[in-house]
């Protein structure tokens, strides 16, 4: 076999480019073997260079079923990697066994994909191959005893990938058209209005400290007598809370209403939001 076939067999085997397939090939001296071992080294060493770039873009994907639905955020540097062939099928292959081991990510990373290989290594060929940062985000699995699943993918890129993605677990014996029609809208409405929590006293401290420093700071130089200035802030504060969380929150679909209106509308005694997740890339 001529070297020129062997960095054809060896771009065909590891998908590393030409110029470092032939210079592989050289310093393994035509042993194929070595060469794979010498671009996989390589390839950690790149890897680890590219690590320190920022990587906003990338996809979410959504795998699972109405009884088990998880998420997960991969990111890159561009959205053009974010399209990419190769970039795609590693992560909808991830997104599985993702939703295989519940979104534990040292499990994950050990898991073994298709190729025989493990996650981490298969994301460290891949971040050799394209040539940008790539990085597992963000994940979450949803399921819960009696409840039903639903799910809303926004800006889709293929398939069960997007760049916004809602999962919602609703609580109920009750599994009529009704009740996954409303899941599917509560995930539209959650993809929208992007709630903090469930419900008001949910909403993490530390979000509602920081929003009252910001108010404070704001009527701190407003020169209104402290009696007005107080009650213009827990004005503010209400409506903070009341906006964010999503049981108060203004139905998207008919905002005259709140959601837990039409929680109630719906006249279904055991129905309940059980939780809900929703990822975003670069948030």
């Amino acid at each position: 076999m001529s070297d020129i076939e062997k960095v054809k067999k060896l771009r065909s085997a590891t998908g590393a480019g030409f110029k470092d397939c032939n210079l592989a090939i050289k310093e393994s001296n035509g042993d194929l073997d070595k060469a794979i071992e010498i671009l996989r080294i390589k390839g950690i060493s790149k890897a680890s260079k590219k690590m320190s770039r920022d990587a906003k873009e990338g996809v979410v994907a959504v795998s699972g079923d109405d009884k088990k639905l998880s998420l997960i955020e991969v990111n890159c540097e561009t959205d053009f990697v974010a399209k990419n062939d190769d970039f795609i099928k590693f992560v909808q292959e991830l997104s599985e066994l993702n939703n295989d081991v519940n979104s534990d990510v040292e499990s994950l990373n050990k898991s073994i994909m298709s190729d025989g290989k493990s996650v981490q290594d298969n994301l460290v060929a891949l971040i050799a191959k394209i040539g940008e940062k790539i990085t597992i985000g963000k994940t979450k699995t949803i399921s819960h005893k009696g409840s039903i699943n639903s799910k809303y993918l926004h800006t889709v890129v293929k398939d069960n990938l997007a760049k916004l993605a809602v999962a919602v677990s609703i609580e109920t014996k009750d599994n009529s058209d009704t009740v996954k029609n409303f899941g599917k809208q509560l995930s539209m409405h959650i993809a929208a209005s992007n709630p903090l929590a469930l419900d008001q006293n949910s909403i993490d401290q530390t979000l509602i400290d920081k929003e009252q420093e910001l108010v404070q700071e704001e009527l701190k130089n407003s020169g209104k007598p402290e009696e007005i200035a107080k009650k213009i802030s827990l004005g503010k504060m209400n409506k903070f809370k009341e906006e964010n969380a999503l049981l108060s929150q203004a139905w998207v679909m008919e905002p005259k209403k709140k959601v837990q209106d039409i929680l109630k509308e719906l006249s279904i005694s055991d129905l309940k939001i059980k939780e809900f997740v929703r990822f975003k890339i670069g948030e």
